[in-house]
């Protein structure tokens, strides 16, 4: 059985899914099914790494990009060098 407590920290779990933009990442580490090949994405304090050549060339690519609409407003938006 559920108590009152419990109860309420479900709603404020939900409350705070919905609220994103409460939410900042300082960093994360992923792997991305890529059509060709599998792909690390990390992020960390504001700096995205991807292992696919594009990015290695072009400092962004794909990868994060989906990533980034993935998590609007929680990360950094990736910047090209």
């Amino acid at each position: 059985m559920m108590d009152s407590g419990l109860i309420g920290k479900i709603e404020k779990a939900k409350r705070y899914a919905e609220e994103r933009e409460r939410i900042s990442f300082k960093s994360l580490e992923a792997t991305l099914k890529g059509e060709n090949n599998d792909h690390t994405v990390k992020y960390q304090d504001g700096k995205w790494q991807c292992t696919c050549s594009y990015f290695q060339s072009h400092g962004i690519c794909s990868h994060i990009m989906a990533f980034e609409t993935i998590l609007d407003k929680m990360v950094q938006k990736a910047k090209q060098e």
